[in-house]
């Protein structure tokens, strides 16, 4: 039953290569017109995926982790009230999963405060944190100057870029921080500045200070912490970590949030980029749409008594309607193939050399950009070549199969 269709589209598929291969300039024009489309917005695409995986990686590196365990409403009603959502210190019931392991679970205690230093006063936005389990999570924190927690004292302290500058505060310089603690006193304790630290997100930097996670239970007067945070071995594994961490926890006691549920600031990112994308996708597919269609019809114009005495051959309208978009789909095809190889090529040269970026807004330093093109983004070019040269074939095709035999015969005689 489908011998015959598949030997006539066969035959059908080389009889529009050969009409392609008698047409070099145009078809190498046509050609350079969907490569240009495809290789454009893959390495418009890559850039983009490269800048939202940088975002995410460096905001769980650097704060986030992948999943935050808290005591249920924190993250609603903590703001307030932080030390009524105490989790305690045991941080055993946290196991790795079948499907995920885990580097490290890092206790957080949330506080808030005065930091002074000589005559300047500001507040702050502090973490007590367990220098070691931190270690992990450190890799979107640059130090600037000194060292970080983990190789210093324990009666230190890291401040964030724009707090440190703020109060004028150096490494090795003393600090003394003001709270009020957990039962409505008054606390405080002198600390040294270890080092100063710089993350992803400027608006953190111009307000954070860190120290052990002892001095701050000490400073608050209180025990356990406000938050567990969870770093996965893969960002990938983060869905199936939360849903057996929900499974083993005891119901009702904790949350487990996933770390997409926090960054407001990337998901926000996220839609705008994707909106960013699926306009320059539109644009391309009517341009590429545009000028293949104008091609094909140039075609159809040239081979007008071609197409006359084929038919008075005995050639069905619909054999010219197949013929036409054939030669659309080997265009498409071939022009897919050749823009998704060529931008692959051009995306690891340019990521050898670089992309030398501005500070985005929100951020303190500029950055040297790549190009990541993943598989997805290569399928959704590669589609984008394909799918609108055969949209972009069908009306020139339909115009030549519906010819009046005659008229097309004394075309130009």
């Amino acid at each position: 039953m489908w011998r015959p269709f598949i030997h006539q589209s066969v035959q059908d598929a080389r009889l529009a290569i050969v009409n392609l291969t008698r047409h070099r300039r145009r078809t190498l024009l046509a050609l350079a017109i969907i490569c240009g489309g495809v290789i454009s917005f893959l390495l418009a695409g890559g850039f983009i995926n490269w800048v939202l995986w940088g975002m995410r990686e460096g905001v769980i590196q650097s704060q986030l982790g992948h999943v935050q365990i808290t005591r249920p409403g924190y993250f609603r009603d903590g703001a307030s009230d932080p030390y009524r959502f105490l989790l305690g210190k045991d941080l055993s019931i946290i196991v790795p999963g079948p499907t995920f392991d885990i580097r490290t679970v890092a206790p957080r205690l949330a506080f808030t405060g005065l930091l002074s230093r000589n005559d300047a006063t500001i507040s702050f936005i502090g973490e007590g944190v367990d220098p070691k389990a931190e270690i992990p999570l450190s890799g979107g924190i640059t130090i600037l100057a000194g060292s970080d927690l983990a190789t210093s004292s324990a009666e230190s302290a890291v401040l964030g870029e724009g707090l440190a500058a703020n109060i004028d505060a150096h490494p090795g310089d003393i600090v003394v921080l003001v709270a009020t603690t957990a039962s409505g006193g008054v606390n405080a304790v002198e600390l040294r500045v270890a080092g100063i630290f710089a993350t992803p997100v400027k608006a953190y930097d111009d307000t954070a200070i860190r120290v052990p996670i002892e001095v701050a239970r000490r400073l608050m007067r209180v025990d356990g912490a406000t938050s567990w945070v969870v770093l996965l071995d893969d960002t990938d594994h983060t869905n199936a970590a939360v849903s057996a961490l929900r499974a083993s926890l005891p119901a009702g006691q904790y949350d487990v949030v996933p770390w997409n549920d926090l960054a407001d600031f990337y998901n926000k990112t996220v839609e705008l980029f994707g909106t960013q994308v699926n306009a320059v996708l539109l644009l391309i597919a009517v341009i590429v749409s545009l000028s293949i269609s104008n091609t094909l019809s140039m075609a159809v114009i040239e081979r007008t008594v071609e197409i006359g005495t084929s038919m008075a051959l005995g050639v069905r309208r619909r054999g010219i309607l197949a013929l036409f978009i054939w030669e659309g789909v080997v265009l498409g095809l071939v022009a897919g193939v050749l823009g998704v190889g060529i931008a692959l090529v051009l995306g690891k040269i340019i990521s050898m050399v670089g992309i030398p970026m501005p500070p985005p807004p929100g951020m303190s330093r500029g950055y040297t950009g790549r190009i990541d093109i993943s598989a997805a983004l290569a399928i959704q070019g590669f589609l984008l070549a394909f799918i609108t040269t055969l949209i972009a074939s069908i009306l020139p095709a339909w115009k030549a199969s519906r010819m009046n035999i005659v008229d097309a015969l004394r075309h130009q005689t």
